[in-house]
């Protein structure tokens, strides 16, 4: 599948928002923390993916209702689904000038809603950050049994790869900030039962 950015601008893929808060201190304190000991961008890019990977549960898998959906309340609360992990993800990186987008994947299976019999859609979210001229994906929403994520650049190590059978897509659109969908969902949802009802399908 190739990758394509919604925008050609390369510079709105290290910008800060709202959401993306990379200048707030309690980012700059964590970028300045991985960055002890890493010997390139590589190896700074690996860290922070590892960070918030294991160190930021899911919240379906913690049993955490709250809703976080800006990257430093993610860091500073230590809970979120992937779209909120995602955030604080790529607050890490483009703090560093790593050039790092959103986008998304429509899977069947029960990742980040809980509809009990495992038939209904939800909107799963990624990241992809940019090396060598290229984009790669990588999922930083943790791991589980039966999941297992890794930060790579040489082949997807996804959490969960697509079924085309089961009408599940990988969405190719790249974007600069998280989708407007997605992000509505997170920041009216009171906790996270209600967003479950809420989280779009599909894009």
């Amino acid at each position: 599948m190739e990758l394509i950015q919604n925008t050609p601008d390369l510079s709105a893929y290290l910008a800060a928002d709202e959401v993306i808060d990379h200048h707030h201190p309690l980012v700059r304190e964590t970028v300045a923390r991985l960055a002890e000991g890493v010997v390139d961008s590589y190896g700074y890019a690996r860290a922070a993916y590892e960070f918030v990977r294991d160190t930021v549960p899911h919240s379906q898998d913690a049993g955490d209702p709250r809703v976080t959906w800006r990257a430093s309340d993610v860091l500073e609360l230590r809970t979120g689904i992937c779209h909120a992990k995602a955030h604080a993800l790529a607050a890490l990186l483009r703090a560093e000038d790593i050039p790092t987008a959103f986008c998304y994947q429509s899977l069947l299976h029960d990742d980040d809603g809980d509809d009990g019999g495992g038939s209904e859609y939800v909107v799963h979210g990624l990241v992809a950050v940019r090396f060598n001229g290229a984009w790669h994906r990588q999922d930083c929403r943790g791991n589980k049994p039966g999941v297992d994520a890794r930060f790579s650049l040489d082949g997807e190590r996804l959490a969960f790869p697509v079924d085309p059978q089961s009408n599940e897509v990988d969405y190719p659109v790249l974007y600069a900030e998280p989708h407007p969908a997605v992000l509505s969902a997170l920041k009216a949802a009171p906790d996270r039962p209600h967003l479950w009802k809420t989280l779009p399908t599909a894009l």
